[in-house]
């Protein structure tokens, strides 16, 4: 999401002009839009690797032709910038995805739609301006998701991003591994390949060469405790991802996004992975997505092997992930409380399908600001192994904040449960770290008893000197000095209680439930 008020302002000035300049299909101003930041975002990935090796003492090979760069174009006049996007760089643009690469299929028949040599140099001046290369961000996705909430048109087609934070905490809980296949079946911009894809990266490079930001998010993935074998694999058969946007707008879009990570050869394919025009079965050994369920889906056009019974399209993708998964394969999740709730006959199928038939792992409900803008809907994310045996208790973790407020404005707070939830997970079959847990909410609770009741009874006594005051004679200052003095005691109880209470919640959100 873009939380940088000087970002968005950027990104709306830009916005404005592409559509006073006659782009007026939202897809095609998103579209046009990243075709330029992914132009900067080469360049800026260019200027870093030359530096790299000016700092290494070794000889830097360019992978970009110097009429490619956007610092060698960018300062062009208008006209002379225009025809030299359009007839130079744009095709050469076209043909940089590798052979048999999603990017090399989709980009071909893209089009260049800026016409006015001034808006070119307008888009240009303010691409620059908004520094990109400093920004800790997936600015391909998260462009995106802010020009959907702008438009407001997420709450009604479901096709909003999820957030980098809690696809990261799904990465980090599946734990995927080199030489496993990974899919998203609806990825929209490839935020869970992406992800999936840096976090390998990061438990492969070693610990000398990662550096953190103020977010926690890596920087440096070198990946240099990859094999050969292992990275090649990582590069040309780990990932692969579908979406259904007929468009190709958002193919387009997320395979920019995979090349600039890192991955040289996207494979993300137009396809309706509901439809019976799919038939990958048995394929993946690890899926995380975050499927449409907003609306229904086309009955007639449902394979065969999904349930008839049903065209809610959260119910479907379960089944659907049941089916792509390899025995033994793990997936993540996101779907609405209603999977975990609905009283239907296909709600109680898919339950005791991943209860009965596989291993439900785990479960983390969240609340339900973490997609507004967008949407205000209660959702959860299920972790399940196909083919595994779900025992007798599921891990639970009721999630209350996700170091954002919950409102439209999704600023950073200082409330984040993400850290005990990745702790309590890792830890959540060591009987040592339950215990440890419960002797320490004991604990908390023994600190707070006595405050709680020392409050209790500070309330009454304001109760009988707030009465007394109404019908004190004029005059009688002491017993006004008496309850503002019970009332800053009272504010200071609350403030000795408060943090003791918020540990006490914590340790209470993590939990198991019977089978």
């Amino acid at each position: 999401m873009l939380t940088d008020a000087k970002l968005r302002s950027q990104v709306d000035s830009l916005w404005d002009k592409l559509w006073s300049g006659g782009l007026t299909n939202p897809m095609d101003a998103i579209e046009q839009l990243s075709f330029l930041l992914f132009l900067k975002r080469l360049d800026d990935q260019e200027n870093q690797r030359e530096r790299q090796a000016q700092r290494g003492g070794k000889p830097f090979v360019p992978s970009l032709a110097e009429a490619m760069r956007w610092r060698h174009w960018s300062h062009f006049a208008a006209e002379k910038m225009l025809k030299h996007v359009r007839e130079e760089l744009f095709p050469a643009f076209r043909a940089l995805g590798e052979e048999g690469s999603s990017f090399q299929r989709y980009m071909a028949n893209a089009e260049f739609k800026i016409n006015k040599a001034a808006l070119l140099t307008e888009a240009v001046k303010t691409i620059d301006q908004m520094e990109i290369s400093a920004q800790n961000q997936d600015v391909q996705g998260d462009l995106y998701e802010y020009l959907l909430s702008k438009l407001n048109t997420a709450g009604r087609n479901g096709q909003f991003r999820s957030p980098r934070h809690i696809i990261r905490l799904m990465v980090q809980m599946i734990d995927p591994k080199p030489g496993e296949r990974i899919g998203d079946l609806a990825a929209g911009t490839c935020g869970f390949p992406v992800n999936a894809w840096q976090y390998i990266l990061e438990q492969h490079t070693s610990p000398e060469i990662l550096a953190y930001d103020a977010e926690g998010q890596p920087h440096n993935l070198v990946g240099d405790r990859l094999t050969p074998e292992q990275r090649d694999f990582l590069q040309n058969g780990a990932f692969r991802a579908y979406d259904n946007d007929s468009g190709m707008a958002m193919l387009r879009i997320g395979s920019m996004n995979l090349m600039l990570h890192g991955l040289h050869n996207p494979r993300f394919f137009y396809r309706d992975t509901l439809s019976k025009g799919f038939d990958e079965a048995a394929e993946y050994d690890v899926i995380l997505m975050n499927p449409p369920f907003k609306g229904a889906v086309d009955k007639d056009d449902v394979h065969g092997d999904l349930p008839r019974d049903t065209t809610k399209s959260e119910l479907l993708f379960l089944h659907l992930i049941l089916r792509a998964l390899e025995m033994g394969g793990r997936a993540a999740v996101i779907v609405p409380d209603g999977v975990l709730f609905g009283s239907s006959k296909a709600h109680k199928e898919i339950r005791r399908k991943l209860i009965q038939e596989n291993r439900l792992d785990g479960v983390v409900s969240m609340p339900g600001g973490v997609f507004k803008p967008y949407a205000g809907v209660s959702t959860a994310i299920l972790f399940f192994t196909k083919g595994a045996k779900t025992g007798s208790e599921v891990w639970f973790y009721d999630m209350a904040h996700d170091g954002f407020s919950l409102d439209d404005k999704r600023q950073p707070v200082a409330e984040n449960d993400i850290p005990d939830i990745l702790a309590c997970w890792r830890k959540r079959s060591d009987p040592a770290f339950r215990t440890a847990r419960q002797a320490r909410l004991a604990e908390l609770e023994a600190q707070a008893a006595p405050l709680k009741a020392e409050r209790l009874a500070q309330q009454r006594e304001i109760n009988r000197l707030t009465f007394e005051s109404v019908i004190a004679a004029d005059g009688e200052a002491a017993i006004h000095t008496e309850l503002e003095a019970a009332q800053a005691r009272l504010a200071e109880l609350a403030g000795r209680i408060a943090p003791l209470q918020s540990q006490m919640e914590q340790l209470g959100r993590n939990f198991w439930v019977k089978r």
